[in-house]
Order: structure tokens, then sequence, then C-alpha cells
């Protein structure tokens, strides 16, 4: 029986799908698995049962993700689960900024008890007229699968799309529309573009991704969107652009005391997946992810350890490895193996960057002294037996 526990409130929709080997338990030092959206766990101290962490949802800035390498605990994430819901706000901030949506709902508000408000309206609504975003511009940096999406919406609402990702996938390259000009340098968006909009992950070298220099290069009156997470744009710069005129409208989802009432600014109190749809969706992925992960040992989505997966065991055991990715580890968990005579029937190894992952499929059971010699190879972090 595998026990999970939960550090924020997940989907009923998710929890549902726990087989009968799962249950859940309020002692974190006792689950296996733990489910969290945004609770904080740098400070958290991790018990030896843990051996894996699913964030519902795609940022996983809050969850200590070198030391859970090093302690051989997977992290998990859902991408392309709340994609919809992110790309529906999208749209919808490009709308509200272009039009002037918000100040005109503003002014029928402060003038509910205008007597005279339906003759006002005639007067007062040129000041909200606004664009249309049919024929615009639009610059989306990131084309993952919130980028994607929104490309291709905006593809079929008639604009002229641009696409910035040095990193594009396979996948997402297949899934997007083939209207949209995808093109090598950031700068081209930068110049050419009406509306931008940013989708990369936070990362170091993503932090200010747009600022002082990068706005310097847009058009006078761009409309720029951030629905990806505050620390990737300079806001300061934001400020200062949308003072001086250069920038009309910064719709971000993330309100903090620079923007948020800030003139020019559109802020939406961090609504991008929080629709019901999202956070099952999530929820969902993320019970799937874990329970594959502590029934099979099969890695997918994982943020801290590449994806390695075999499937249903169908020998007599299965171990999984978690290791640096240093030369001739295969050949020091056969040298293990072979001097005890143990068959390994189908094995499976991956890497990521600095650490690496094998799956064994084993004719026998291992016992104790096997595990303790896997343990003791070099540049192995954790040993697990599956079956």
């Amino acid at each position: 029986m595998f026990k999970y526990a939960t550090l924020n409130n997940i989907s009923k929709v998710g929890l549902e799908r726990f087989n009968d080997n799962f249950e859940m338990t309020e002692n974190i030092d006792e689950a296996q698995g733990i489910l969290v959206r945004s609770a904080k766990m740098h400070d958290m101290q991790f018990s030896d049962n843990l051996y894996a962490i699913a964030r519902a949802g795609a940022g996983v800035n809050n969850i200590p993700l070198e030391r859970c390498a090093r302690e051989g605990i997977a992290v998990f994430n859902t991408p392309g689960a709340n994609a919809n819901g992110v790309k529906e706000l999208v749209i919808a901030g490009m709308l509200l900024a272009s039009r002037d949506i918000v100040e005109g709902v503003d002014w029928v508000r402060s003038n509910w008890n205008n007597p005279e408000i339906e003759a006002s309206v005639e007067k007062e609504k040129k000041k909200f007229a606004g664009t249309e975003l049919k024929g615009k511009k639009l610059g989306i940096i990131g084309l993952g699968a919130i980028g994607v999406r929104v490309a291709n919406s905006a593809v079929y609402m008639d604009m002229d799309v641009y696409g910035y990702d040095p990193y594009v996938t396979i996948d997402s390259a297949w899934h997007l529309s083939r209207k949209t000009t995808l093109v090598n340098d950031v700068n081209e968006i930068y110049e050419n573009c009406d509306i931008i909009t940013i989708h990369v992950p936070l990362l170091d070298s993503t932090k200010g991704f747009i600022g002082e220099d990068a706005i310097a290069r847009m058009k006078d009156g761009v409309i720029l969107i951030n629905m990806a997470r505050d620390l990737l744009v300079d806001e300061k710069a934001v400020i200062q652009a949308i003072d001086a005129g250069k920038i009309r409208r910064y719709v971000s989802d993330f309100p903090n005391p620079v923007i948020a009432g800030h003139r020019g600014c559109i802020t939406t109190p961090h609504l991008g997946a929080s629709t019901e749809e999202s956070e099952d969706n999530c929820a969902k992925m993320a019970v799937d992810e874990l329970q594959d992960y502590l029934e099979n040992g099969n890695i997918m989505n994982s943020v801290n350890f590449p994806n390695c997966s075999m499937g249903v065991c169908r020998t007599a055991s299965r171990i999984a490895i978690f290791h640096e990715n240093k030369a001739n580890r295969i050949t020091k968990f056969s040298q293990v193996m072979g001097d005890a005579g143990i068959n390994i029937a189908e094995m499976a190894n991956k890497s990521k960057g600095d650490y690496a992952y094998t799956l064994l499929d084993l004719d026998e059971v291992p016992g104790s002294d096997i595990l303790e010699s896997l343990t003791k190879v070099d540049g192995v972090l954790r040993v697990r037996v599956i079956k």
C-alpha cells in the first residue's frame, strides 16, 4: 500500500484516479508521494520514505529541485494541463487592452447614478474606442503548450502571428499553425509586433528577459502581455515606458506594488490556471504521473530526472537506480548482477544533465546484499525496489 499526502487543495476529480493501492495520509513523513500546487517546500526536510513530488501545474519554483535530485526524489509537473485556461486569459487580455474595455467599464460604474448616463455615453465612448485585433502583428515568445495555442487562436482571429523559440519541440512544431511565421531573432518580434506575449519558464537565464533594451526596440504603442511569470519582465522599466507613452498597455496576471493600480496596467489576480477545468486536468495528470512512478518506476514529465518508461514489470522484480550521469555506470550495475548470478531480462537507461535513471527488470528478486552493492557504486544516489 502506498501513501500520499497533499500540501494544497487538490481537485477531487484527480484524487479519485488513485487505485486501491493508494491511501491518503496526514503524516507527511510517512508519505511516498506528495501532491502540491503552490506550497513552499524549500525549507521542508524530506523523510527517507518520500520517493516523488507531483506539482499540479507547470511551474516548480516552489520546490527544491537540486536537493530532490541529490536525494533521489523525482519531481513531476503537468505541462499543458492548464494550457487552454491560460490561452483564453491571454486572448481576453489582448481584447481588454486593445479595446480599452476596462476603463470603459470603470467609467460606467463611476456614473451609475447619473440620470443623463445614456446621453453621456455617446460623448464619452470615443475615449474607449480602441482598436481591433484583426490584421495586427502578434509576437509570441515561447512556443510551448500555451504559446502554440495562443498562436493558433490568433491565426483564426486573422492576426499576423510571429513566433520565437530557439528550443521549440517537435511536438509543438507539429501542432503549430503553418500560418505562424517563425523568427530566429527575438528582436524581429520587438521591432515589428503590435502585441507581444511571453511564455517561457522562469529560470536564472530568463529573469528580466524583457527589460529596458528590449522595450526600447519595441514599436511605440505596443501592448505587452505577461501571463507566465512576473520576474520575466522588468516591470519598473515597463512603468517608465507606459508613463513615456512607449507601451500602451501592460497586461499581467501577477499583482504586485509596482503595477497594481497603475494607469496603463491591467492586472488580474493570478487567474491563468485557476479554472475548474485547469485544476481538474492538472490534478489528473499529477496523480497519473505519481501513480505510474510509485507502482512501476516509470518517469514521465519529471523536471529533475529524465523520462524513462518500461511499462508494467513482467519479471520477478524491477529495480530503479538514481545516479549521476557518469561513464561506465551501466557496466558496473551489470557487473553487480553478473557476480550475483542474476540475469537482467530488460533494461532502460536515460540521462538528463548531471543525472541519470536506470531501470532493471530481473529474473530474480535481489537480496539486501545486492542492493547494498548497487548503492556503493560511485555516483549512485538512491536504489529503489519496485517489485
